[in-house]
């Protein structure tokens, strides 16, 4: 098979290789990878700004689907056929995020999706729904399973509660589809009138321009009659935190869940304590979450937001997709059948 892997050194780039197809183990799945999907910190990775420690040569990508070809002597959740995705925290069935579980990251701390073929242990998988095909279904595990988290984290969603989205990536538009599923009402910052008429047309009931108004905390709360949202969902982190803070309602809560304008921020612990903000770190989700949101995209047959499928033999071209930041939706490689 073919399977792409870091290169050692002082910072990490991407050598695709031809190796020997791994063989089960009597709770292991292999399976035939048909799609895999990027996600930010796939590009930070490369770019040295990721903190978590590296599987040294590792392959990359947490999010993949594919079809079932073999399974183990012991195996019952799944059988030869069946189409799959998994878990990023392939241990993490449910509960609480344990550093154990933590510790075991798809993509990251062991193999990923960037190969024909991966082989996972049962506990992993998720079945994907009918109506899907492999290509949406790669888009869901990271970003997809993080919205639903982080809009359930301290409480959770209710019909009828304004939630704040930040941008056009995966989390985003997962978080703003997920919460329309809820009976949510949906506000949005964007980078451009374009990318904002987009948002509208997937439900966003308002969006804001942040370049034409830098300001854009005073139109969410204008919007909201002064009161802001009951949620957000911060993506940018530092330049950001303190905006959706100002946006957020006294007894509403903050889902962290990125970084992508970086790792500082300065949110003054007495604009937490005088208005009872939740402020929370999300860690992805337990498989069980992702079950919930299987079954929840099924009943409203939900299409993920897809920006750009590349074949295999460019997976360089869709890490420069990725970078380039102008991508809406998830990019996704596919065709890993080719030879």
């Amino acid at each position: 098979m073919k399977a792409v892997r870091w290169t050692t050194g002082p910072k990490p780039d991407l050598e695709c290789h031809d190796e020997p197809v791994p063989t089960p183990g009597p709770h292991d799945v292999l399976i035939r990878v048909h799609a895999a999907s990027l996600n930010f910190r796939d590009q930070a990775i490369l770019d040295g700004r990721y903190g978590a420690r590296l599987q040294q040569n590792g392959v990359p990508l947490s999010d993949g689907a594919g079809e079932v070809i073999a399974v183990g002597s012991a195996v019952r959740r799944v059988k030869i056929g069946d189409r799959v995705t998994a878990s990023c925290h392939p241990t993490w069935v449910g509960g609480v995020a344990m550093p154990e579980y933590q510790e075991n990251s798809l993509g990251i701390t062991s193999d990923g999706w960037l190969a024909q073929y991966i082989l996972l242990n049962e506990v992993a998988l998720v079945h994907i729904p009918s109506y899907m095909s492999y290509i949406e279904a790669a888009s869901l595990p990271c970003a997809a399973v993080t919205a639903w988290t982080g809009l359930n984290l301290t409480a959770p969603l209710q019909p009828g509660q304004t939630v704040l989205v930040q941008g056009t990536g995966g989390v985003a538009l997962f978080s703003l589809q997920i919460a329309r599923m809820f009976g949510a009402r949906v506000f949005a910052i964007t980078s451009s009138d374009e990318k904002a008429e987009k948002l509208k047309g997937w439900g966003a009931e308002a969006v804001v321009n942040y370049r034409t108004f830098p300001d854009w905390e005073k139109h969410i709360l204008d919007l909201t009659g002064g009161k802001g949202v009951d949620k957000v969902m911060d993506i940018a982190g530092e330049k950001t935190i303190v905006k959706s803070a100002a946006a957020t309602r006294n007894g509403g809560s903050i889902s962290v869940v990125g970084f992508t304008s970086g790792f500082g921020g300065g949110l003054p612990p007495m604009d937490i304590l005088s208005r009872t903000l939740t402020v929370a770190g999300t860690a992805i989700g337990p498989r069980s979450d992702f079950d919930a949101l299987m079954a929840a995209m099924a009943q409203h047959e939900v299409k993920p937001v897809i920006d750009q499928v590349f074949p295999f033999s460019s997976y360089r071209d869709a890490y420069r997709r990725l970078e380039s930041g102008e991508h809406v939706g998830k990019i996704v490689i596919n065709q890993f059948s080719e030879e």
